[in-house]
């Protein structure tokens, strides 16, 4: 795999390599999916945030959490469960999600960069775009 050292730690390669096997053909357009439907999970847990309904967010932290886990995007899942258990946890006790704050600001930054990552890896040529056409990137080498 050639994701750079930040990237590292976003994802665990050995099960993004597993998926794409195992999704073939199929592996860039879920990605995609993935890409609207992360966006639409982000968007709506922020919302939730706002509105302080701890019930609103454990669907679309629950679905990220999956999600990110089906590409390996290990970091992304976990903050997503963290934010889901929170939020669960707060349904209980019939309590606003203000614990959960500090998680959720950190989702939309963690979901883009590990999208950026895991986007770079199924498409080689974005990573040698930056050796124009026709030129041989010997960083690739």
């Amino acid at each position: 795999m050639n994701g750079a050292s930040a990237e590292r730690g976003l994802i665990d390669w050995t099960a993004f390599a597993s998926a794409r096997a195992q999704l073939g053909a199929n592996f860039v357009r879920i990605l995609g999916y993935f890409r609207e439907d992360g966006t639409k999970s982000v968007s709506q847990i922020e919302q939730a945030m706002r509105a302080q309904d701890a019930a609103a967010l454990v669907i679309p932290a629950h679905t990220l959490k999956g999600e990110s886990r089906q590409f390996g995007a290990e970091a992304l899942s976990e903050l997503a469960e963290t934010v889901e258990v929170i939020a669960r946890a707060c349904v209980e006790r019939r309590e606003q999600p203000g614990d959960a704050l500090q998680h959720v600001v950190k989702l939309r930054p963690l979901f883009e960069s590990t999208l950026s990552a895991l986007e770079s890896e199924a498409n080689p040529l974005v990573s040698r775009k930056s050796g124009g056409f026709g030129r041989r990137n010997t960083a690739m080498h």
